[in-house]
C-alpha cells in the first residue's frame, strides 16, 4: 500500500500558474530528494484555492513530507499562499492508462 499527502492552500497573492511554477522549481526538487518519494502535483481547484498531492512509499515518508513542506512553504511562499488543510492517508489504489510506445 502507498501513502498520500493531500494539502489545500489559499492563494493570497499572484496566480495559480505563478505558484505552480515556484512549486515545480522548488518543492518538487525538495521532495525528489526525500526517501520514499513517488509523485507530486499541484491542482487548481478554483476560488484562489489549490491542492497539493504527493505519493509516498510509507506513511512515515508522507508524514515527513508534511514537515518538510511546512518549512519550505514558510521559507518560499508564505507571502503567496497559506496552508489550510494537511492530511496523510493510506492509498488503496492509483491507476492509470499504460503509456503507448
Amino acid at each position: 500500500m502507498k501513502h498520500v499527502r493531500i494539502a489545500t492552500y489559499e492563494i493570497k497573492k499572484g496566480s495559480f500558474q505563478e505558484l505552480a511554477d515556484v512549486a515545480q522549481d522548488g518543492m518538487l526538487r525538495e521532495f525528489r530528494n526525500q526517501p520514499g518519494f513517488i509523485r507530486y502535483g499541484l491542482a487548481d481547484s478554483g476560488d484562489k484555492t489549490c491542492v497539493s498531492l504527493s505519493l509516498w512509499e510509507t506513511r512515515k515518508d508522507a508524514e515527513s513530507a508534511s514537515r518538510i513542506s511546512e518549512t519550505w512553504d514558510r521559507e518560499h511562499i508564505a507571502d503567496r499562499a497559506e496552508l489550510r488543510t494537511n492530511q496523510v492517508g493510506d492509498l488503496a489504489f492509483y491507476e492509470g492508462v499504460p503509456a503507448k510506445v
